[in-house]
């Protein structure tokens, strides 16, 4: 199955049960689905159409992907992150139209900055760099290519300094 076979959608109130299901499913530990469930309470952080599915043809859950509020010295900015596709539907494309998807709707929403802690193989295909390239530094030490930032929206400046998480990231 392609990526183009997958069908996108912000996640619903009724998805959480599956998207908690996913990210448990996806990672070694529950650490990731937990942290889904705790940045959901957090009307600070949580994003109102910022977290999304990709829905297997049957209509169950295949994959989702979360940009949650973060700051960058002070400046709002979207963390990536956890990005999750079921065991079953991995490396078929639904994680791709997923972060696509919901970066999309980042740069609707008017959003300028987005940044993930991941794989570099795997996210410059997004268009992800490097977040040093922009000064931008995580608060814990991490191999400098797998911090990256998207540039949304280059009409204004790109923050410079640390990523400040919001608490439910434990950092």
């Amino acid at each position: 199955m392609t990526e183009t076979n997958w069908r996108v959608r912000p996640e619903m109130r009724d998805d959480a049960p599956a998207v908690r299901a996913v990210n448990a499913a996806a990672f070694p530990t529950e650490a990731e689905a937990a942290l889904v469930d705790t940045l959901r309470k957090d009307s600070l952080v949580w994003l109102p159409g910022l977290s999304w599915v990709a829905e297997a043809p049957d209509g169950s859950i295949a994959a989702h992907a979360l940009l949650s509020r973060c700051w960058v010295d002070g400046v709002p900015a979207l963390a990536l992150a956890p990005v999750a596709t079921a065991p079953e539907h991995q490396r078929r494309g639904a994680g791709s139209a997923v972060v696509r998807a919901v970066l999309e709707a980042a740069r609707w929403y008017g959003e300028r900055l987005v940044l993930v802690l991941g794989h570099p193989e795997y996210y410059p295909r997004f268009g992800f760099v490097p977040a040093s390239r922009y000064g931008i530094r995580p608060p814990f030490e991490v191999p400098d290519e797998a911090m990256m930032a998207l540039v949304l929206d280059d009409s204004a400046s790109v923050p410079m300094g640390t990523i400040e998480y919001p608490p439910a990231f434990g950092v």
